[in-house]
């Protein structure tokens, strides 16, 4: 084999890639994570060389060339053993620049990109989406359709959910009702009522998992909740009785990212199994619940010399075998060091929508950023407004925008209920049907609006259920 496999040809420049991994990560759009890990195109001009030489790379190289080894991390080996060569067929005769060609054109459909996904690897979804624009992200992403279900149904057409995320710095009962209240009034809620723990260990856990079940009960509320610690603790709380909906778990793309975290696929599916024995869903029997991020793979010195995208990609891998509610990127929450600006960020979520729902998962975003970013709201509003219009499946809902337990800054409340109204979008069915009953929104579709006063049925608020 040559030193250098993959080469291209830019304005009588020749540009070798020494392997498979190297010309990924050349062909990368710039971020600062690859920069610091030393894997990025060292000027424009190698970026778009690696891009056209990835164009002409036939996609069924990704199904002899590892970028980790198999015998080396089971995330390779999952996505190696659960890929489908049946559905894979449709699209094996084609060039990474032909793929991206198809999946622009109108024969890929939703239906046919939802038969596609099992044969899609997550290296062959940050391929195509290194020769994208923003646009193609999201047209792609728009005709993928990926439902899920629990207590309500998340993902279908016209419809855009929200976690509600009630984080207090101390964990205070009366604060997390306020914010919980608050989330509700402003129709937040349907894809989770999700709480990060301050104090993470089990008898908090638990704690937090029998208020939110209490409130979810006592309201009737079509939701479900999550209490967003490690997955062991869930584990235990279950064994300890815990009226646990979801379990959650941060992933990564790598066996040694995932065991920077703690885990390994088959606590997961421990865990899996330990939730669908409680049968709590009423409508489905999704109940896990993940999130990722660019950037974690890096943190960790797990990414063996990939660019953090393609990292990013392999962790849907991992989430896919799991059949989750949920899946989201936390975006710009890891930092300025590994997505820059504002610019960054957007591009990384377009990403990451994108390539979790051409594997076929119920992907939605943090559209998120830390203050030490170069970054600000207004770069947030950008994203949202291009999630929503790309058919993501759920973003957060924070009073204020400001997460004071996890300190960064996201999207708030109004700012969901605000893409809702522009975009036409509405909650899920059976929440957006509590809503109503409840005397919280009033009218139909995208004119849904708050009542002028508290709803009779919130006349004792929350507070003293707490």
């Amino acid at each position: 084999m040559p030193s250098h496999p993959y080469q291209h040809t830019v304005a009588q420049q020749v540009y070798g890639f020494r392997d498979l991994k190297d010309l990924m990560a050349k062909a990368t759009p710039l971020r600062s994570g690859d920069l610091l890990a030393g894997v990025a195109a060292h000027s424009a001009q190698e970026r778009a060389a690696g891009q056209m030489a990835l164009a002409e790379l036939p996609l069924r190289t990704f199904l002899s060339e590892a970028l980790v080894p198999y015998e080396a991390d089971e995330v390779t080996r999952l996505i190696v053993d659960t890929h489908s060569a049946q559905a894979f067929a449709a699209v094996s005769h084609l060039t990474v620049g032909d793929f991206r060609n198809w999946l622009l054109s109108d024969a890929a459909d939703t239906a046919a990109l939802a038969a596609l996904a099992p044969g899609v690897t997550p290296e062959m979804a940050a391929a195509v989406s290194k020769l994208m624009r923003n646009q193609d992200l999201i047209l792609v992403a728009k005709k993928c359709r990926v439902v899920t279900a629990f207590r309500n149904t998340i993902g279908l057409p016209g419809r855009m959910a929200t976690r509600l995320q009630p984080n207090h710095p101390t964990d205070d009962a009366t604060g997390i009702a306020a914010s919980l209240l608050d989330g509700l009034l402003y129709g937040s809620g349907d894809a989770v009522i999700g709480i990060n723990p301050a104090t993470d260990n089990v008898a908090q856990v638990t704690k937090l998992v029998h208020m939110m079940a209490d409130v979810i009960a006592h309201y009737a509320i079509p939701t479900q909740s999550c209490v967003l610690t490690h997955v062991t603790n869930t584990l235990q709380a279950i064994e300890r009785g815990a009226p646990v909906d979801l379990v959650f778990q941060s992933i990564g793309g790598t066996e040694a990212t995932n065991r920077s975290f703690g885990l390994n696929l088959a606590l997961l599916a421990e865990a899996r199994s330990a939730a669908l024995s409680l049968q709590r869903g009423t409508v489905g029997d999704n109940v896990m619940y993940f999130e990722t991020g660019q950037g974690s793979a890096l943190s960790a010195n797990a990414h063996h010399g990939m660019d953090q995208q393609t990292c990013e990609a392999r962790a849907y891998a991992v989430a896919r075998a799991f059949q989750p509610l949920l899946v989201n990127t936390v975006v710009g929450f890891i930092g300025p060091e590994y997505l820059f600006d504002g610019k960054q960020i957007i591009r990384a979520g377009l990403e990451d929508h994108f390539c979790a729902k051409l594997l076929g998962l119920p992907m939605g975003c943090d559209v998120c950023y830390t203050n030490h970013a170069e970054a600000d709201q207004n770069d947030m509003d950008v994203l949202l407004t291009l999630l929503g219009a790309a058919g993501c499946n759920f973003v957060m809902g924070i009073p204020g925008s400001d997460d004071i337990m996890l300190n960064y800054q996201t999207t708030s409340f109004h700012d969901a209920l605000y893409a809702r109204k522009v975009l036409g979008l509405r909650p899920a069915p059976e929440f957006e049907a509590w809503l109503q009953r409840m005397h919280i929104f009033q009218g139909q579709g995208a004119e849904l609006v708050l009542p002028a006063a508290l709803p009779a049925a919130f006349a004792q608020a929350l507070l003293p259920l707490a």
